[in-house]
């Protein structure tokens, strides 16, 4: 965003994002207007609309950018030296939501729910996903190749344990009742334990 002479400079767009974000998982997106986003962040709808094209847009490039974040500490986590089962807990934790209305957990179920009609949307999602399962299906490979995983083909257990993930994500997320963190937690553990590892 560029500042433009006699104007108000625009507002950084990390902090858009962030207003974005914190008013979408208090009051959903469709509670979320351009208008009392700009107001929020002293600009103008027709600014916002200028930036972003349209409120999906602004929806998906909210997510990319927490999601850039959160790849920042996955990597660090990915990276640093400890045993493949304790980078993949790791993995594990960062994927999870921290608990009901997770801001970043809820633009995630606001970007599903207008993937169906709205092919950007879900390319955007799959690029987000693409990163996510590619890190993983690395350190499975890694903790494979030096003995600390069972042999499993990395890919496929890549893409079950995603949807384990997301299955168990969702509804904590949203807090349905008797699913929670700890309660997701148990039965991941249990399933890489009898899954990965070595006996």
């Amino acid at each position: 965003m560029s500042e433009q002479p006699g104007r108000r400079p625009a507002r950084p767009r990390e902090e858009v994002f962030a207003t974005a974000m914190a008013a979408i998982a208090e009051h959903g997106l469709a509670a979320l207007t351009m208008a009392g986003l700009g107001r929020q962040v002293g600009m103008s709808a027709g600014h916002l609309l200028y930036y972003f094209g349209s409120k999906d847009q602004l929806l998906l490039e909210t997510l990319r950018w927490s999601e850039a974040q959160l790849g920042e500490r996955r990597r660090a986590a990915l990276d640093a030296p400890a045993p493949a089962h304790r980078r993949l807990a790791d993995y594990v934790d960062l994927y999870l939501p921290t608990g009901a209305g997770d801001p970043r957990w809820t633009l995630w179920i606001e970007v599903w729910g207008r993937s169906l009609a709205d092919e950007r949307m879900r390319v955007g999602q799959a690029e987000i996903e693409a990163l996510w399962r590619a890190d993983l299906v690395a350190l499975l490979e890694q903790g494979i190749a030096r003995g600390e995983f069972r042999a499993v083909p990395p890919g496929r257990f890549a893409v079950r344990l995603s949807a384990l993930l997301d299955g168990f994500g969702t509804p904590i997320v949203v807090g349905l009742p008797g699913t929670d963190r700890r309660f997701a937690l148990d039965h991941i553990r249990e399933f890489l334990d009898e899954s990965l590892h070595q006996h």
